[in-house]
């Protein structure tokens, strides 16, 4: 049988499905799915089954994780996703669903906003909040950025399953080495030049982490105030922001094969958030951020004031993989050659939130 790409599609009016084969020539568009959602994350998990996960936030139905075990032709919501009563707090908007490790099929995680991490053992049918991350001690000096407070990057250690870090906006880089039973914050040489304080502990607005699992010593970060790489599980970091028109944007993504190879899409700034001299470009480092290229053949060169949400960039895990980046105003633009040449997609979605690649 041929395999089949998928690019799942959040938007502020629902999801989409874009289905190709692997010479993504074609494709064929599938939605709204979940219409009448705003759908700030939507994947599709391939350990096992493939069944399709998406954070989801509705007037009628409230914000949760919904589950499609037939490709978005129907839908189950999970138990769960919520504070003990007694807490006091009540989850706004279910950021992100991140699919566990390999090696646990049947885990999923889920952040929200206000700042918390959820955990689901069974496939997303319920879920328990990790409170050692809710309740941390720095949690008082936690203030919401632009779009929230919320647990939007989730990055496992492919082999250790007691290490895990989560990027929560605006407060930080936090780590555990025993599986969420006690965090870390890890913000060493991190600005944050919003703040009296400009090198603190915790409240640094970190806009999007990832990791590679070949190595996942290393950490990328692009944040409120540059781009950042850690070479030691973020225990300290290195701006590598030289090069780059512009210190802020907010996606960010490592090339699936090549973990020394990273792509970011600058903006002017937090008062006017759109790419750099209304170009859209992408950036590259193929050597961990000491330098950088503009990519930028195919893409509108002027009068393009496109803004880039931090989930909206992804890439597929093809050979020569795809790079995907969707816009506020509905374009998705594509490279099905690592980034050297750029294509448009579809146009004419409502605002994209998110983009996610799977092969099945």
């Amino acid at each position: 049988m041929s395999r089949q790409l998928f690019l799942l599609v959040g938007t502020k009016k629902g999801a989409f499905a874009l289905t190709s084969t692997p010479s993504r020539k074609k494709w064929q568009l599938k939605g709204p799915l979940l219409k009448g959602a705003e759908v700030n994350d939507i994947m599709l998990d391939t350990r096992g089954k493939p069944t399709m996960y998406a954070a989801a936030t509705s007037y009628w139905w409230g914000t949760n994780v919904h589950v499609s075990k037939n490709f978005g032709k129907s839908w189950q919501q999970s138990e769960g996703v919520s504070f003990a009563e007694e807490s006091g707090k009540s989850v706004t908007k279910v950021w992100c669903v991140k699919a566990g490790r390999a090696s646990d099929p049947d885990t999923l995680y889920a952040g929200v906003d206000p700042g918390a991490l959820f955990i689901s053992s069974d496939r997303g049918k319920t879920w328990a909040e990790m409170r050692s991350l809710t309740n941390h001690d720095t949690r008082e000096r936690w203030t919401p950025g632009a779009g929230g407070l919320m647990v939007h990057s989730i990055a496992l250690h492919p082999t250790d399953r007691k290490k895990m870090f989560v990027g929560i906006s605006a407060a930080g880089m936090f780590a555990t080495e025993d599986g969420g039973s006690s965090w870390e914050p890890r913000n060493k040489n991190v600005l944050a030049e919003f703040l009296a304080e400009k090198f603190p502990t915790v409240g640094q607005c970190v806009h999007h982490l990832e990791m590679h699992p070949a190595k996942p010593e290393v950490l990328y970060q692009q944040n409120h105030c540059g781009v950042y790489r850690s070479d030691n599980e973020g225990r300290d970091w290195n701006d590598i922001s030289n090069g780059l028109p512009s210190r802020f944007g907010f996606p960010l993504q490592i090339h699936p094969h090549d973990p020394d190879t990273v792509y970011v899409i600058p903006e002017e700034g937090a008062e006017f958030r759109a790419v750099t001299k209304g170009e859209m470009a992408v950036y590259q480092s193929r050597n961990r951020g000491k330098s950088w290229k503009k990519l930028s053949n195919g893409l509108p060169k002027k009068n393009a004031f496109l803004q880039i949400h931090r989930q909206a960039m992804t890439m597929d895990s093809l050979d020569e993989p795809g790079v995907y980046v969707g816009t506020s105003s509905g374009q998705i633009f594509y490279s099905r050659n690592a980034g050297k040449s750029w294509e448009t997609l579809i146009d004419y979605l409502p605002m994209i939130y998110s983009l996610s690649a799977a092969v099945v």
